[in-house]
C-alpha cells in the first residue's frame, strides 16, 4: 500500500503531461476554421452562462471606462473572453508549431525593431514589461522573426505546480533562444542578465497584493508590483512596454513602446500604469486583449482589511502629482444601507465619517428613507443619497437597476432579511453585516460574529458597530464632533437680554413607555415661568403636544410638533439654549448639531443607545433604576428634571 502512494504522485503527473501533450498536438493540427469557432463558442460560453465571470468583465470595464455605454461594454468584454480562450489554445498548441507556422503567426512591429536596433547600436539594460494582455505566447517567439543576432533575453515566469508539466512547458519556450527564469528561484540570473546588457522581459500587474505598491489604474486604487522599477533604477535600464496586437485569429504582432521616466522605481512603476491606461483606452483592439475576466484591482476588493487602503509601500500621493491632481478619484463604489429609525441614523453618523478617512477613493451612496435624505445631503458625509422605495409589488426591482452600476461592496447597517435580499438583488459581490449569536443571514458574503459572551446591555450601539467595521479593517476611529460648530448654536451670551429658548421633546416614535407624562412636562414648563419653550416632534407626536401646550401663552409656548421637515426641524433645534427629551431620534439629532440637551431615560438603556457626540449631554433616570435602564419613567419627578435643568443653565459656555 505505501508502495502505491508513493507511485501515486508519479503517475498523476505523467498523466497530466501525457494529457497536455495528446491535447496540445490534437489543437495544433486542427484547422484554424474550427478553432475559430471553438474560441468563440467557449469564449461565449464564459461571457453568457457564468453570470459570476460575466458580472466581473462588465464591473472591470463599467468603472474603467464609465463614460462608454453598457453596448460597448458587453461588446469588449465578450471579446475578450474569446481571445482568453484563443490564447490558451495558441499556448497549448505551441509546442507542436514548426517554424514556418510560428512565423506566420508572430510578426515584430517597426517599434519592436527599432528596440532591438537602438540595443545593437547603443547596448544597455532593457527591461520589456508587460501587462496582462492575451497572446503572451507569442513573446517566445520572438527570435525566429527578429533580424540576427538575437540578444541575450531572459523572461520571468511563475512555474507551473507539476514539474513534469513545468519542464516541458519550459523546454518548448526555451527553444529558439529565449531563457525561462523562475520567480520561485529567485531573480539572480535576471540581474546577471541586465549586468550584462541584455533584455529582461517581466510582467507587471495591479494586483500585487500587500507586497506592491498602492497607485492607482484608470481612477481606481490598485497595488502595482514594483519590480520593473527596482530593476530599472538598480542597471539604469531602458524600459518598454510590450503589447501583442491581433492582427488575425492566431495573427499577432509584438509591439513595444519607450516608457519614459525619471528611471526612479517609483516614476518607472506610476508611468506603467499610466501607460497602461493610455494604451487600452485609445485601441479598442488592444482593450479588446485585456483579460478583464480576471479579479482586477483585487487587492483593495479583499477582506479583511476591505475598508483600509494598505500595501507595502503608498505612492498614491505621487501618483496624484504625476497625474496634476490633488484628491484621488473616488471609483470605489461603497452602497452603504442605513437603519430605519432616525436616532440609529444619526448614531452611525461616526462611522460614515471613519469610512470617509479611511477609504478616500471610495464614492459612498447612502440608502435610507426618504425623509431622511435632505438631512443626510445637508451635511455632506456622502457623495450621493439615494431614498429607499415605497414598498410593494417592484421593490426589489429598484435593487436590481441599481446593479447596473456594479456596487464593489455594500454595507449594512441593517439587521433583516429584507435588508439582505436589498444587496443580494444587486448583484454586489461583497456584501457585509453583522451576525448576532443564533442568528443567520446567508446572503451576506462577509460577516463579522458577534461573540457569544458579547453583552449588549453593556455595550454601546456604536461600539458594537465599530468592532464589526474593525473586523474588516477599519483602522480610523469614529468621528464624534458635532456636525454644527458650536457657534451656531444659541448660548447663554446669546440670551442674556431675552428669555432662555428650551426645546423639549415629548413623544417617542415606536414605544409609548419611554414618554415622560404630559403632567410632568406641564409642571417643568410651569416652574419656568420666564423661559420660552418650543415643543417639537412628528404628526404622530401632535396630540400629545397640544396637550401639553393647552392653556399656555403660544407666544411663550411654541408647538412645532408635525410642522416642520427633518432640515427645519434641525435648524430650529439649533435655536435652543437647552433641550429637554425623551429617548428618541430628536435626542440624536440633537446631539449631533451639538445643542445642550438634558436626556430622560426610564426603560431603555442609555449604556446602549444613549448621546454619542460629544456635545453637552446629561442624563437622568427615575430613583433606583439600573444604569442599563428598566426604571419607569413616570418616577422621574418633575423637581428632579427641573433641578437639573436649572443647574445647566447656570453654566457658563
Amino acid at each position: 500500500m505505501a508502495e502505491i502512494k508513493r507511485q501515486i504522485p508519479f503517475l498523476s503527473d505523467r498523466v497530466l503531461l501525457f494529457s497536455l501533450k495528446l491535447l496540445g498536438w490534437l489543437i495544433a493540427h486542427t484547422p484554424e476554421p474550427l478553432l475559430r469557432a471553438l474560441s468563440a463558442t467557449l469564449g461565449d460560453v464564459i461571457f453568457f452562462c457564468l453570470p459570476r465571470r460575466r458580472r466581473l468583465v462588465l464591473s472591470n470595464l463599467h468603472h474603467a471606462f464609465p463614460d462608454k455605454p453598457a453596448a460597448w461594454h458587453r461588446s469588449i468584454g465578450r471579446e475578450s473572453c474569446r481571445r482568453m480562450i484563443e490564447t490558451a489554445l495558441l499556448s497549448l498548441a505551441t509546442p507542436f508549431l514548426n517554424e514556418a507556422r510560428l512565423r506566420e503567426i508572430v510578426t515584430v512591429s517597426p517599434e519592436m525593431l527599432a528596440a532591438y536596433a537602438l540595443h545593437r547600436t547603443s547596448p544597455a539594460a532593457t527591461l520589456i514589461c508587460s501587462p496582462h494582455l492575451a497572446y503572451w505566447e507569442a513573446q517566445t517567439s520572438q527570435p525566429l522573426v527578429v533580424p540576427a543576432p538575437f540578444p541575450e533575453f531572459g523572461i520571468i515566469f511563475r512555474p507551473l505546480d507539476n514539474p513534469a508539466a513545468n519542464a516541458f512547458v519550459t523546454a518548448s519556450r526555451e527553444r529558439f533562444g529565449m531563457k525561462l527564469l523562475s520567480r520561485k528561484e529567485g531573480f539572480a540570473e535576471a540581474l546577471k542578465i541586465l549586468r550584462r546588457q541584455g533584455f529582461v522581459g517581466v510582467l507587471f500587474d495591479q494586483n500585487a497584493g500587500m507586497q506592491g505598491a498602492l497607485s492607482t489604474l484608470f481612477g481606481r486604487v490598485c497595488s502595482t508590483t514594483e519590480l520593473p522599477g527596482l530593476m530599472a533604477e538598480k542597471f539604469n535600464a531602458r524600459v518598454y512596454g510590450i503589447f501583442p496586437r491581433r492582427r488575425a485569429f492566431w495573427r499577432v504582432e509584438v509591439g513595444a513602446e519607450l516608457i519614459a521616466s525619471e528611471g526612479t522605481t517609483t516614476a518607472v512603476t506610476l508611468a506603467l500604469n499610466r501607460w497602461l491606461e493610455r494604451l487600452l483606452s485609445s485601441d479598442d483592439n488592444l482593450c479588446a486583449s485585456w483579460l478583464w475576466a480576471h479579479d482586477r484591482w483585487r487587492n483593495q476588493d479583499m477582506p479583511p482589511k476591505r475598508f483600509r487602503l494598505e500595501a507595502k509601500r503608498d505612492l498614491l500621493s505621487a501618483d496624484l502629482a504625476a497625474r496634476g491632481l490633488t484628491t484621488l478619484p473616488r471609483r470605489t463604489r461603497l452602497y452603504v444601507r442605513l437603519p430605519n429609525w432616525l436616532g440609529d441614523v444619526v448614531m452611525a453618523l461616526p462611522l460614515l465619517r471613519a469610512l470617509r478617512a479611511s477609504r478616500p477613493d471610495a464614492e459612498i451612496t447612502l440608502l435610507a428613507k426618504k425623509p431622511f435624505l435632505p438631512l443626510l445631503e445637508s451635511w455632506g458625509i456622502a457623495d450621493r443619497t439615494l431614498a429607499l422605495p415605497p414598498q410593494g409589488f417592484g421593490y426589489y426591482g429598484f435593487f436590481r437597476r441599481l446593479g447596473d452600476e456594479h456596487p464593489d461592496v455594500w454595507l449594512l447597517f441593517t439587521n433583516s432579511l429584507r435588508g439582505d435580499l436589498e444587496a443580494w438583488f444587486s448583484g454586489c459581490r461583497q456584501r457585509f453585516g453583522l451576525i448576532r449569536p443564533g442568528k443567520h443571514r446567508p446572503l451576506l458574503t462577509h460577516a463579522y460574529r458577534v461573540p457569544a459572551d458579547f453583552d449588549e446591555r453593556t455595550h454601546h450601539q456604536l461600539e458594537l458597530w465599530e468592532t464589526f467595521l474593525r473586523h474588516f479593517g477599519l483602522a480610523v476611529p469614529p468621528d464624534r464632533s458635532p456636525v454644527v460648530p458650536s457657534a451656531t448654536v444659541a448660548s447663554p451670551s446669546a440670551a442674556l437680554n431675552s428669555p432662555p429658548l428650551i426645546g423639549l421633546i415629548c413623544g417617542s416614535e415606536n414605544t409609548p413607555a419611554k414618554r415622560w407624562p404630559v403632567a410632568h412636562w406641564r409642571s417643568l414648563i410651569e416652574t419656568f415661568p420666564k423661559a420660552r419653550f418650543v415643543l417639537f416632534g412628528t404628526a404622530n407626536d401632535s396630540p400629545l403636544t397640544t396637550a401639553i401646550a393647552a392653556g399656555f401663552d403660544p407666544t411663550r409656548v411654541e408647538n412645532l410638533a408635525g410642522r416642520t421637515g427633518l432640515t427645519d426641524y434641525a435648524t430650529r433645534l439649533c435655536t435652543c439654549r437647552l433641550l429637554v427629551t425623551n429617548d428618541t431620534g430628536g435626542m440624536h439629532l440633537a446631539n449631533a448639531l451639538g445643542v445642550p440637551l438634558l436626556a430622560l431615560f426610564g426603560p431603555t438603556n442609555p449604556v446602549r443607545t444613549g448621546p454619542v457626540f460629544s456635545g453637552p449631554a446629561r442624563l437622568l433616570q427615575p430613583p433606583g433604576c439600573a444604569p442599563t435602564g428598566g426604571g419607569d419613567l413616570a418616577e422621574l419627578t418633575p423637581a428632579t428634571v427641573a433641578a437639573a435643568l436649572r443647574e445647566l443653565l447656570a453654566r457658563p459656555t
